[in-house]
């Protein structure tokens, strides 16, 4: 059984064996979609060549808009783009563009804000899996920005990293137009102490420690922090006191501290949810991270939402402006036949061979898993805890969380935490709103991006179908406006073909 040493992200459930490959093998690479030498920079594409719409003035006519603030969808709308900003939006039989602006009729298909991330990463399970307590990973500057921006992520929060340089670095390649990706909100090395449940982890030795690392990445350019499993009580103060005397927000993946003493020492965001909260372990010790099998199956079987003890948790998160990250879809992973097989093929075809196989290997062991109903239930109670939390006035936000045993690639995730989010039983204007000005809110750009409205940047992400009655549709991006620019989703997708996983 893996422990809880060994995740990131998911980190309680199964076995992992080996199996068979669902798909056929991945063809030879396609022939390159710009090989001219003036569309490459020091090798790879440039982002312009992404790009499809170049506006600068351009009408998207007759679509649905979702507008990102939980408000039902609007038919027939038509939204106008100069520049960067969105200059006007409304019924298509009253918004007349002028002679100049680039017209597009985009009849029966949705419109929603740029989805922001806030569980995302730019590194992947290595292929071949984790030997031992060795979790490694591979980084993905090559195809994990160019995969989140064509589904529609145009802001990512990195939640976690294990090379900051390089996310630092891709920031600066992204917005000096050299490669395509989001906005990237970088977050600084994980705040962890022993034991590190990988190499590459720096394992805090105390709360000087904490404060050095958060005041040298801010140095370097780190604008988040993220807390981890073994950290201890010390240790986080001192890491939110020194992200806080920067203006910087810090999140945690926790284990060793419960959510309501971290919000208590004045934490800004907590990842994942209930589910991995051991405050109600019956057998917490203060400051220890438990086995994680002893106390899901304890949560599983005997915790209720409506608990006072968990009710007085929420009511603690609200009043202490504690924002919670939902990551439904790294939970589902260990749910035997999830998702269903038949969603994956653009996730095929994006990975690498070795990485497919591997995934596929991991993924048939929970079919024999006798389990399945206690993750089944975890996964449910999970729903529920977010529902409450949104129903009590607290701010959900979401994220794919690109890691666990494979399978979750950056953005492909997003659309599957998208359409868990209304299987949850929030509706599409729900989850749109938890994926964009939830978000916004929270990093404080809620002037700028999240929504929908005048006067806003053209981040937009265009889908071919109605998102209202078929969540579904959230897997078919067609146009990603950032910044009033409209990349072609085919074409990013189709530039990282059969390297996710391997770079």
């Amino acid at each position: 059984m893996l422990k809880h040493k060994y995740l990131l992200g998911f980190s309680l459930y199964g076995a992992l064996l080996s199996a068979h490959v669902c798909f056929p093998q991945q063809q030879d690479p396609s022939p390159p979609l710009f090989p001219e030498s003036k569309d490459r920079i020091n090798g790879p594409l440039r982002a312009d060549t992404m790009v499809r719409e170049h506006g600068p003035k351009i009408a998207l006519e007759h679509v649905t808009v979702f507008d990102g603030s939980g408000s039902p969808p609007k038919l027939d709308q038509t939204v106008i783009i100069d520049h960067e900003k969105i200059v006007a939006v409304g019924p298509s039989r009253y918004v007349t563009p002028s002679s100049d602006t680039k017209v597009l009729d985009e009849t029966g298909k949705t419109l929603l804000p740029g989805l922001i991330g806030m569980h995302e990463h730019l590194f992947y399970p290595t292929a071949g899996g984790f030997r031992g307590q060795i979790g490694m990973y591979s980084e993905q500057g090559n195809s994990g920005p160019m995969l989140y921006l064509a589904v529609g992520i145009t802001t990512a929060r990195t939640a976690g990293s294990i090379n900051p340089y390089l996310d630092l670095n891709l920031r600066k390649a992204i917005e000096s137009g050299r490669e395509a990706g989001p906005d990237l909100d970088v977050t600084g090395p994980y705040l962890e102490g022993p034991p590190a449940i990988q190499i590459p982890v720096h394992e805090l030795t105390g709360p000087e420690d904490a404060r050095r690392t958060v005041d040298y990445w801010h140095e370097e350019g780190a604008t988040s922090f993220k807390t981890y499993l073994h950290i201890t009580p010390a240790e986080l103060q001192a890491s939110i006191d020194a992200a806080h005397r920067y203006g910087s927000k810090i999140t945690g993946h926790l284990c060793s501290i419960g959510f309501t003493e971290a919000a208590e020492m004045g934490i800004d965001n907590l990842e994942h949810g209930i589910i991995i909260d051991t405050e109600f372990y019956s057998k917490k010790q203060p400051g220890i991270c438990p086995e994680a099998d002893a106390w899901t199956r304890e949560m599983e079987q005997s915790l209720e939402i409506k608990d006072p003890r968990v009710q007085k948790m929420i009511q603690t998160l609200i009043e202490h402006h504690v924002a919670v990250t939902s990551t439904l879809d790294i939970f589902e992973m260990g749910i035997s036949g999830e998702p269903p097989i038949d969603t994956l093929k653009t996730t095929h075809d994006a990975m690498a061979a070795a990485s497919w196989d591997t995934y596929m290997k991991y993924r048939d062991v929970q079919v024999n898993r006798k389990d399945n109903p206690h993750t089944e239930r975890l996964l449910r109670k999970e729903m529920e805890f977010e529902r409450e939390f949104v129903q009590r006035g607290g701010l959900l936000m979401a994220g794919c969380d690109p890691t666990g045993f494979g399978g979750i690639l950056p953005g492909f995730g997003d659309q599957r935490e998208m359409e868990l989010l209304v299987q949850a039983g929030f509706s599409p204007s729900e989850a749109v709103r938890i994926y964009t000005s939830n978000a916004a809110k929270f990093l404080g750009r809620q002037n700028t991006i999240g929504k929908i409205a005048i006067g806003m940047q053209a981040d937009l992400v265009l889908l071919d179908g109605d998102f209202e009655h078929d969540a579904s549709v959230i897997r078919k991006p067609e146009l990603v406006f950032k910044k009033g620019l409209g990349y072609d989703s085919s074409r990013l997708f189709a530039a990282v073909r059969g390297e996710a996983g391997l770079r």
